[in-house]
């Protein structure tokens, strides 16, 4: 399955008064991994993405966090983002945030291909994930 990894430097506003990041932020930086994931699967921007699909993007339906041990303020970590499975429209999704080689957060999630609901209703719906883009994330 297709993985992708990215730098995260983690800053001062990312912090609780503890000195380490604030839980929702880990989140946060998990959703930009995954946008960076399709990107990369898909050889474009996410912004291209959804306009050419139509879609309003992937939100998360599904997720489950082992925190192991905390980073701090100026720390560089790494995110590995990897498929765990693709549907028709949804995917499962592993991030691993590491810190010098340890393991800091292990974070597993599941998203929805989302469209803006067929029978003009308001709200959103599951769409198929494109071919290509299942043929990519699947590692084929």
């Amino acid at each position: 399955m297709f993985s992708n990894t990215r730098e995260w430097i983690v800053e001062w506003g990312d912090c609780d008064p503890a000195g380490i990041v604030f839980f929702p932020r880990f989140f946060a930086a998990f959703d930009t991994s995954t946008s960076r994931l399709i990107e990369a699967a898909a050889g474009k921007r996410t912004a291209a993405i959804i306009r050419e699909h139509g879609i309003v993007g992937w939100p998360m339906v599904d997720i489950s966090a082992k925190f192991m041990i905390p980073a701090s303020y100026g720390d560089r970590v790494e995110i590995e983002t990897s498929v765990t499975r693709v549907g028709r429209s949804s995917l499962s999704l592993c991030h691993r945030l590491t810190k010098n080689g340890a393991l800091c957060i292990e974070v597993s999630e599941v998203r929805v291909w989302a469209a803006p609901r067929s029978d003009g209703g308001s709200g959103i719906e599951g769409a198929p994930i494109p071919e290509d883009l299942v043929a990519a994330l699947s590692g084929g």
